[in-house]
């Protein structure tokens, strides 16, 4: 099957600006190509051959789980008749002597255990770079479920990246990219890695999943189940069902009369709020370290937030 030339950006960069600005539209301009015969036209005479055992995992990662039938069919293939294609590694930003995958890192696995040198492409690159490199190959792959992307996505955004860089590493399209937001943000990540990659389980399941979570007391009823003993499927597909099914028992669905509920937290993790909105009624619990001072702050405020408010709303066509 064909998939898009993933490395002209990393492997060919231009000038600082214009690099970010190629890499960033390359899922939308570049030629259509398989992932194999590009990147062996790019890294021609380039292939070296490392020690697996210095060279360490990206720093984002884009697996729940690994597919073990997978990995052992790539052992197999590579004791058989060795390594096909280079792996693409960088020098590690802050281990002198290592490196980083920044694709590949079932190659490496398998070398390791098949105690062999990996064929790899060492390429000097930006941590901007190593995402968009990464989440490019990753999109090119059918082997990563909607949730292990979505994940990916999610690390990404809390590492600083906007929403840009994120959608064009994932070649993402703008629904899609809503509903992974839904997801991220409605279903804990405890309850995401429980039910673990679900290969089977797509984008509008996973999204009528976070709709159920936003029912008041769901994310904590759908933890406590993961944790007990009723939650005892074998694959992630099953143990998504598991989840859901429990919840939809309940009968309670998000409606315009439910209160709907959503938590934020400050990026230093020093205060965190959990917010309950039911039209008629709106609170704001504020906990951690922070919570007093920053309560204390909005109450001092509460005249000139008003105010704010009041302006904004009459600023607004129609009002």
């Amino acid at each position: 099957m064909a998939r898009k030339d993933i490395f002209s950006s990393v492997m060919n960069p231009a000038p600082a600006r214009a690099e970010r600005n190629e890499a960033l539209s390359y899922v939308v301009s570049g030629a259509s190509r398989s992932i194999k015969s590009s990147f062996e036209e790019l890294a021609k005479g380039s292939v070296v051959e490392l020690d697996p055992e210095i060279i360490d995992g990206s720093f984002v990662t884009d697996r729940i789980d690994d597919d073990d039938e997978a990995f052992q069919e790539l052992l197999a293939a590579v004791k058989e008749r060795g390594q096909d294609s280079p792996i693409l590694v960088r020098p590690h930003p802050s281990a002198p002597g290592r490196y980083q995958v920044v694709f590949g890192h079932r190659r490496v696995k398998v070398a390791r255990a098949l105690g062999r040198q990996v064929r790899a492409v060492v390429k000097p690159m930006a941590d901007q770079d190593h995402v968009i490199a990464q989440g490019q190959e990753n999109a090119a792959r059918s082997n990563l479920s909607f949730i292990e992307r979505t994940l990916f996505a999610k690390r990404l955004a809390d590492l600083g990246y906007d929403q840009t860089v994120i959608k064009s590493a994932l070649a993402l399209d703008a629904t899609t990219f809503s509903k992974m937001q839904s997801v991220a943000s409605h279903v804990p990540e405890a309850v995401i890695l429980a039910i673990g990659s679900a290969k089977a389980t797509g984008r509008d399941r996973w999204w009528q999943l976070s709709k159920l979570m936003q029912v008041p007391g769901n994310a904590d009823k759908a933890l406590a189940f993961v944790m007990s003993n009723d939650f005892a499927a074998e694959t992630g597909d099953a143990r998504f069902s598991q989840v859901s099914d429990f919840l939809a028992k309940s009968k309670r669905t998000v409606s315009s009369g439910a209160a709907a509920s959503k938590t934020w937290a400050a990026k230093d993790k020093s205060v965190n709020a959990a917010i309950k909105d039911s039209g008629k009624a709106f609170t704001l619990a504020l906990k951690a370290k922070n919570a007093s001072r920053f309560g204390a702050y909005i109450t001092d405020h509460l005249d000139e937030l008003y105010r704010a408010f009041q302006e904004i709303q009459s600023s607004k066509p129609g009002d």
